[in-house]
């Protein structure tokens, strides 16, 4: 995953869900032979998944960890998906949604749970992995028919692509990922003030919480666009040059969160539409006061897995 260049830890470090150690192994996956050889692979490993929840052990403890069994369960799941290699251990997900809770918790002999509850506290490539599954087995529970003729499609290349059983139609789908843009708009404090930065509260949002501002690329935009768009749509604040900082998977569900750093060119807020309920500047030491005192229900930053917090957190940085 780029980032700008800079010498502190922060943004060198990787955001969570992205972990580049398993080898997604794209030329192999292409060979049915090669995959059913896979599955027979001793070392073959299986991650269970129940409604877009993860199999997770440890629940209750300081370190979370994934739970994956062998494909000798395969025959109970609906859907089977080739991740990749780690090392030379194949590893799947498997989709057990169409069987009664009670019946897959017997099944796999442990609960199912939401990875955004434990996903702070896991390993990065476990954290990823899980991620990973999820989000490839939300896709296929939900384009089992084709979006042009209607027809039933069928899953191909280890589960990366889906194509259409009808043989006057024949049209391939892929895994969708919806491109939305995440940002940390700053007023760097040529007015005379200090350099402070925009957060806003969405109603459906934790008590409290305020975050930076987030929305989904639309046909014929570029992300810089749609940056100035989403910011003054959200706030009414006219937004001047837009950076890149970073990207993160949000499977959560289909997303790919882009994160960017933009500089406001006015400060007056206007709020345009009912996706905020109230927006803010807050100074650095502002937030930082906050945090020494410890978020609660008056006031909290986004969760820490997610790549709202690193904009923040890297903002901070950049104004200790």
């Amino acid at each position: 995953m780029a980032k700008t260049s800079s010498r502190t830890g922060l943004r060198a470090s990787r955001l969570k869900y992205d972990d580049p150690s398993l080898d997604r192994a794209g030329p192999q996956r292409e060979d049915p032979q090669w995959l059913e050889r896979a599955l027979q692979h001793s070392e073959a490993r299986s991650l269970p998944v129940w409604r877009n929840q993860n199999l997770v052990g440890g629940l209750d403890s300081a370190s979370p960890t994934a739970i994956l069994h062998g494909v000798d369960m395969h025959c109970h799941a609906s859907e089977v998906v080739f991740l990749g290699l780690d090392g030379d251990a194949p590893v799947f997900a498997a989709d057990y949604s169409e069987l009664e809770e009670t019946s897959a918790v017997e099944l796999l002999g442990e609960a199912f749970t939401d990875l955004r509850r434990v996903g702070p506290l896991m390993s990065e490539p476990e954290a990823a992995l899980l991620a990973y599954a999820r989000g490839m087995l939300f896709w296929h529970r939900n384009h089992r028919y084709c979006g042009r003729c209607g027809s039933p499609t069928k899953s191909q290349k280890g589960g990366h692509l889906r194509a259409c059983t009808n043989p006057d139609c024949r049209r391939p789908s892929f895994p969708r990922t919806d491109p939305a843009v995440i940002v940390l708009v700053e007023h760097p404090g040529d007015d005379g003030g200090p350099s402070r930065c925009l957060l806003g509260r969405s109603p459906h949002f934790l008590p409290g919480m305020y975050s930076t501002l987030a929305g989904f690329v639309e046909p014929g935009e570029s992300m810089e666009q749609t940056v100035r768009r989403e910011v003054f749509e959200e706030s009414g604040v006219e937004v001047g040059e837009v950076r890149y900082l970073a990207s993160q998977p949000w499977p959560f569900p289909s997303s790919l969160m882009i994160g960017f750093h933009a500089t406001a060119a006015s400060t007056d807020i206007k709020l345009h539409d009912d996706e905020l309920e109230d927006a803010r500047w807050f100074e650095a030491a502002e937030l930082h006061a906050l945090k020494e005192k410890g978020e609660d229900e008056t006031f909290c930053l986004p969760r820490k897995d997610s790549i709202a917090r690193y904009l923040i957190e890297v903002w901070l940085e950049d104004n200790q």
